[in-house]
């Protein structure tokens, strides 16, 4: 394989498992955003909206953003090559994106020699899951959809059209 193609970094030269060695790596400002869209079907909205997105076990959104934050605070106790990160920033923006589809949007950031990619997607996708908990009551139908890392900076590559951070 040339320099120029690109490998697997969680392997070593015998085809083991490992976790990438940061060590020598300069701490950079780092950044990433990740959404899960969750489709509902119209009845569960209409009944969700009527209830000012309340559910039998509370309020839907704001659970599902504490749940989130707590992912991805815990994402290397999830993920085995991930390394644990005192993280510096975490938001969420949750919103109808069409009259049943909600977008949930996680964004990360903090200073380090690796990056937030991971955290992002494990908060998006756990604030996804907790809506589903939270609503499925009302309906098994509901779909968890298009998981996607939406940007990331601060490392060697950078993907989408990440802002640093504030």
């Amino acid at each position: 394989m040339s320099s120029k193609e690109k490998s697997l970094t969680h392997v070593d030269s015998r085809g083991l498992p490992r976790m990438v060695d940061v060590g020598a790596k300069t701490p950079t400002a780092r950044h990433a955003a990740a959404q899960a869209i969750v489709r509902f079907p119209a009845a569960v909205v209409r009944a969700l909206r009527a209830g000012g997105m309340r559910a039998k076990k509370g309020p839907v959104i704001d659970t599902a953003i504490i749940a989130g934050t707590m992912a991805v605070k815990r994402t290397h106790e999830l993920i085995p090559f991930c390394h644990p990160l005192a993280i510096e920033r975490c938001d969420f923006a949750v919103e109808f994106a069409s009259p049943t589809q909600l977008v949930i949007r996680c964004e990360v950031a903090i200073t380090h020699k690796t990056g937030v990619e991971m955290e992002a997607l494990t908060g998006a996708t756990v604030a996804a899951l907790t809506v589903y908990d939270m609503c499925k009551a009302l309906s098994h139908e509901i779909v968890i959809a298009e998981v996607r890392l939406l940007e990331k900076s601060g490392g060697k590559r950078r993907v989408g059209r990440s802002k640093e951070p504030a």
